[in-house]
């Protein structure tokens, strides 16, 4: 099925469903000889597995490994690079009720749609269990890039209306210091509460996830329908439940004047050198732009924000059809995350990883 691959030179492809015998990847076009960090693959998986709080889904995945093919005592072979998840706790008996019920706002009814054919078991291949996957990419990814001097961090803006309000320099151990996964203390307790209230009354509610890269030079990017922005949304807006993308000032800017939003360029004496047939040191005082312009990494910090709506699954009974046509009442079961940001940090960090390696390897 085309459709389940990404990237150009950093391709990927992830195969499997939620509760199938295993999920997995495969990486083409990894540099060979890397030393693969094993144990920080372990540790992006862990953030973005399910289990870890009280306010994630209670699905309990270790996400433990293994890698079948492209690695060769500790380093990359530079062939396909491939890896294996198998389910553990897999539970199709939750979903039998809802085998011939199209759930409101998820993908059963577009999936037959489409092909006429699906996998009722916690929604396949639509499932937020798919990511798992990606994220294993995504490290990898991280470790290419991390050899360049890219490193990148994700963080949770907002859930429902409530918003981070003094995130400060934004590093992994402050958005990990809460289950939210904000690095504004109190906003982060008021976004925890918002979730067990609403997981409470057996709804859901979205969110708003940020991410930043520093590192990245001036330079990576392709002219038209390859802008590292567009490409960054096709791959933000492949995530479950994700709805909206945005970089720099995203909407905000269209609310600005061009005297206010441009972003003036100067000369910073104490940075290093540039790209090849540009003066070096250039920067711009403000970063409006979010790192990019005309599609190309200018060497500020790359800026987004994508926005994740309720996850579907709500615990409360919902007015829909069956699969003959039939009115029906669906009241969900199994097992869910009642606000999907928290465990969408990693994945973001992944897309954002596996866009910018993909980039850096055809500038060369």
């Amino acid at each position: 099925m085309p459709g389940n691959s990404l990237g150009s030179q950093f391709r990927i492809t992830t195969f499997g469903e939620s509760h199938g015998a295993a999920l997995g990847v495969v990486i083409d076009g990894c540099p060979a000889g890397l030393v693969l960090d094993l144990p920080a693959i372990a540790a992006d998986l862990a953030r973005r597995r399910p289990g870890q709080s009280a306010i994630v889904s209670p699905r309990k995945e270790a996400d433990a490994f293994e890698v079948v093919s492209g690695l060769f005592e500790g380093r990359t072979l530079g062939t396909p690079l491939t890896f294996l998840f198998r389910n553990v706790d897999a539970d199709e008996g939750a979903y039998l009720p809802l085998k011939d019920l199209y759930r409101p706002s998820h993908a059963d009814y577009t999936y037959a749609a489409r092909f006429g054919h699906r996998d009722w078991r916690g929604g396949g291949r639509a499932s937020a269990r798919e990511t798992v996957a990606r994220v294993a990419a995504g490290a990898v990814a991280r470790q290419v890039l991390a050899l360049r001097g890219v490193h990148i961090v994700a963080w949770v803006d907002a859930v429902g209306g409530i918003g981070c309000e003094s995130a400060g320099e934004v590093t992994r151990a402050r958005v990990d210091a809460s289950p939210v996964r904000c690095p504004d203390p109190l906003r982060a307790a008021e976004m925890e509460a918002l979730i067990r209230e609403v997981r409470a009354s057996g709804d859901t509610v979205g969110g708003v996830v940020r991410a930043r890269a520093t590192g990245v030079p001036a330079g990576w990017g392709e002219p038209v329908f390859d802008k590292m922005e567009a490409l960054l949304a096709m791959a933000m807006l492949s995530l479950p439940a994700a709805k909206g993308f945005s970089s720099g000032s995203g909407f905000a800017g269209a609310r600005m004047r061009g005297s206010e939003h441009n972003d003036a360029f100067y000369v910073d004496p104490e940075a290093g050198p540039g790209p090849v047939g540009v003066p070096a040191g250039v920067r711009t005082r403000t970063n409006h732009s979010g790192g990019i312009q005309g599609g190309i990494s200018n060497g500020m910090p790359v800026e987004i924000a994508v926005a994740f709506k309720p996850v579907a699954t709500i615990f409360r009974s919902q007015e829909t059809v069956d699969t003959r046509g039939e009115p029906a009442d669906v009241e969900p079961r199994g097992r869910h995350d009642p606000c999907v940001v928290p465990r969408a940090v990693p994945m973001v960090e992944a897309m954002m990883a596996l866009v910018l390696v993909d980039l850096a390897l055809r500038a060369g």
